[in-house]
């Protein structure tokens, strides 16, 4: 039974989408929470910038005396988890787009995924796709300069409508009964996907299934805290501090300098 603090970052806001569900899930549990904006997105680092990034957020909240850490990032987890879990001994639960429950729940055969280049363009999801894509047809689209739209607090625009009708177009065109969100930037874009989508394809995103694997390896390691009181989470960016504002409306935003 374990008091100490959750760590999760992010390159961004992107990660408070799933620190919604954390929340919500495990209400008694503290969190720190770092946005990297100074550094997003990270889909536009290479492989060797996103590790050691991730190195470094993940030294803090070790520092910090995080019990577990969330990479709550689909390219960091692509490109860095496995490294971060050889060299630290805390548990890690990252990201992983939701590719199997789509290809399971299919009709048409057809799944669009819409994601990160250093996402689509990782091994783990490879291998993913090759696990349970068997059968079916996956259609990849770099959801380019979302991240940086999303970030600087465009998500209505028709800017980005515009941009997802095209990314998306190809996807309705082939069939797609399932869109996978592959950044955990793009759930915030929900609202604007559904006005654009065909009522019959389903947005699937990783947060719920994440939050829950969070508790699982909490129980299983006996780190789960057993106050009643309700959890705190500590904010820091290591950029601008409007931007992480616009989501986080009430809270102390602190700064945090990790170069």
């Amino acid at each position: 039974m374990d008091k100490h603090p959750i760590g999760v970052f992010d390159s961004g806001v992107g990660g408070l989408s799933l620190l919604g569900e954390l929340q919500s899930l495990l209400p008694h549990e503290d969190f720190i929470y770092i946005s990297d904006n100074a550094f997003a997105p990270y889909g536009a680092l290479t492989a060797a910038d996103i590790l050691d990034r991730s190195e470094k957020l993940t030294n803090w909240l070790i520092e910090q005396s995080s019990k577990l850490i969330v990479v709550a990032c689909n390219t960091a987890t692509t490109n860095a988890i496995d490294a971060l879990r050889q060299t630290h001994p805390i548990p890690f639960v990252g990201i992983e787009p939701a590719i199997k429950p789509a290809a399971l729940q299919t009709k048409t055969g057809v799944v669009g995924v819409l994601a990160t280049k250093g996402t689509l363009s990782s091994k783990l999801f490879h291998q993913t796709s090759s696990v349970y894509g068997q059968g079916i047809t996956i259609v990849e689209k770099e959801g380019k300069h979302l991240v940086k739209m999303i970030e600087e607090g465009k998500i209505n625009s028709d800017e980005i409508k515009n941009l997802l009708q095209t990314y998306l177009q190809p996807m309705i065109e082939q069939g797609a009964d399932h869109l996978v969100l592959g950044c955990t930037h793009y759930p915030f874009l929900t609202p604007v996907l559904k006005k654009i989508l065909p009522k019959n394809i389903q947005i699937v995103d990783c947060n719920g299934s994440v939050a829950k694997q969070v508790g699982r390896v909490l129980e299983k390691r006996k780190l789960h805290s057993i106050s009643e009181n309700k959890g705190n989470t500590t904010y820091f960016c290591t950029g601008d501090s409007q931007t992480i504002r616009q989501f986080v409306l009430s809270e102390e935003i602190k700064a945090l300098s990790i170069p």
